[in-house]
């Protein structure tokens, strides 16, 4: 075998209207870890979806230790030993995790499935990578994390020697990254190739030997991770520096918009906090703390069992999002595929409809002309990168369905704009258009809550950062007086009071 395991030379892809691979060319080493980078629609997913057989090249070469493939399906590139872990996973969530592990592959005997067989091979898998998941347990009831874990799991099990990775990291906590780092740095010991997507580009020196970028569809460099930058990567994706990463713009804040009282709806308890024009407050906290339980009660999403919102001293009474909508408060979702869009319809259509009753007219005839005003708007003030207003959204980068999803209320007048995890998942280019876009509704007055996993980000953009913990606000900061301590300090309040009542029984 030579050098490298996989080469994929002069690669190129076209859809209709989109040109998204033009003559790239990728070449991975076995025993390395190989960041792909660039901005949302830079083509990352279209040429791994090709190294993985979803997709037919239109032209160029691919070869796998050195043969030449001509023809390649999902099958073929399995049985290469090629695997992917796509952002959104792809676990049937009513099945145990043996199940799921060996879907499509499992032991018959008479036509029955060999249970005890495939949970003992199961469990050799997941020991394998020191992981404590009870082959099992149904997947559906466990946490996003160790769902990755199986994934991951999953894909050895069919003896995989080249590991796609999908932005792995965007739904995990910090203790949870590091154990994902530790199973990579034992794939890459044991001569595994991994590629590794991801718009966390701090993450990249933990685990990083080398990385590609593409831009635009098109092949901008390979290079060792030691030899570069964060400030030099970034600026060979977007094809410009980018000065300001956090460009937070201060304003005096109006008067009082918005007051939560006594606040509980589900698992969230006692939430007490007030939200003034001109103000942008950051939620923080680890997953489960209750933050997005928080915003969807707001937003009528949940129900609240008790307490009171009001809005400019008005008591509102929120039942459902058409409720917190009519009143003026929106919400951009953190699941923007499964409760913010519509991905079979287009752009135009879903940006009509979250705005139905500005655009038809009494008998209910939706006003196209209207409609295309509104859809041109939200395109160009958030510059989403489509070759149409009718493109399917499906068909657009993660980015750009990101910037769709806020762009459908943005045209509305709102007086209070929810951010739920809102750059999750895209580039740093589009990170940054969305802190301008918060920064625009701040200066017309508006009032915005966001919720992040992401301190420096928390940091970076709130004027006034509140911290959850096991469903209750824990604490309450002025930016200037924050620091990432301070805040992981109250994000685990609780659970350090329990850790520390424990040890005191011992």
């Amino acid at each position: 075998m030579g050098e490298y395991i996989v080469e994929l030379t002069h690669i190129s892809k076209e859809f209709p209207g989109v040109k998204a691979l033009d003559d790239v060319c990728f070449y991975l080493k076995p025993g390395e870890v190989h960041a792909l980078l660039g901005e949302n629609g830079a083509g990352k997913s279209t040429l791994m979806k090709i190294l993985c057989g979803i997709y037919e090249r239109d032209s160029g070469d691919f070869m796998v230790d050195g043969a030449l493939i001509h023809t390649l399906s999902p099958k073929i590139a399995q049985e290469l030993g090629i695997a992917i872990i796509h952002q959104e996973l792809n676990m049937c969530s009513h099945l145990t995790v043996a199940e799921n592990i060996f879907l499509a592959r499992e032991e018959l005997s008479f036509g029955f499935i060999k249970q005890k067989s495939i949970n003992e091979k199961a469990r050799e898998v997941l020991n394998k990578l020191k992981l404590d998941i009870d082959p099992m347990t149904i997947v559906g009831k466990l946490p996003v994390s160790k769902q990755q874990m199986v994934e991951i799991a999953k894909a050895l099990s069919t003896n995989a020697r080249i590991l796609i990775m999908d932005e792995p990291t965007s739904a995990l906590t910090d203790h949870e990254i590091k154990e994902l780092f530790r199973i990579i740095r034992k794939l890459r010991a044991e001569g595994k190739a991994i590629v590794y997507i991801s718009h966390r580009l701090e993450e990249l020196k933990e685990i990083t030997d080398r990385l590609t970028i593409l831009r635009d569809g098109k092949f901008v460099t390979t290079m060792n991770y030691a030899n570069t930058s964060v400030t030099e990567i970034i600026s060979y994706m977007v094809g410009r520096e980018i000065k300001e990463k956090y460009p937070r713009v201060d304003k005096v804040k109006g008067k009082r918009l918005l007051e939560v009282k006594n606040l509980n709806a589900g698992m969230v308890r006692d939430v007490n906090f007030e939200l003034y024009e001109g103000e942008i407050i950051g939620f923080a906290g680890l997953m489960g703390a209750g933050r997005t339980e928080l915003v969807r009660a707001l937003f009528g999403a949940d129900y609240i069992d008790s307490g009171e919102i009001l809005l400019e001293g008005k008591k509102l009474e929120i039942k459902s999002p058409m409720d917190a909508i009519r009143e003026g408060i929106v919400c951009a979702p953190e699941d923007r595929k499964k409760e913010g869009l519509c991905t079979e319809l287009t752009i135009r259509e879903n940006i009509g409809l979250a705005n139905l009753d500005r655009i038809c007219n009494k008998i209910g005839i939706v006003n196209g002309k209207k409609e295309e005003e509104l859809t041109k708007r939200a395109v160009k003030d958030l510059k989403i990168k489509t070759p149409s207003l009718s493109q399917e959204v499906k068909n657009l980068s993660g980015g750009n369905q990101q910037k769709v999803v806020v762009g459908k209320w943005l045209v509305r007048k709102a007086r209070i704009v929810i951010f739920d995890e809102p750059t999750r998942g895209i580039d740093v280019a589009a990170k940054v258009e969305i802190y301008n876009l918060m920064n625009k509704l701040k200066e017309e007055g508006i009032g915005v809550i966001f919720v992040s996993s992401e301190l420096p980000e928390i940091l970076g953009m709130s004027d006034k950062i509140i911290v959850m913990c096991d469903g209750r606000i824990t604490g309450s900061l002025k930016v200037e007086d924050a620091t990432q301590d301070k805040i992981l300090g109250l994000a685990t309040k609780y659970q350090t009071k329990k850790e520390a009542a424990e040890h005191g029984r011992k």
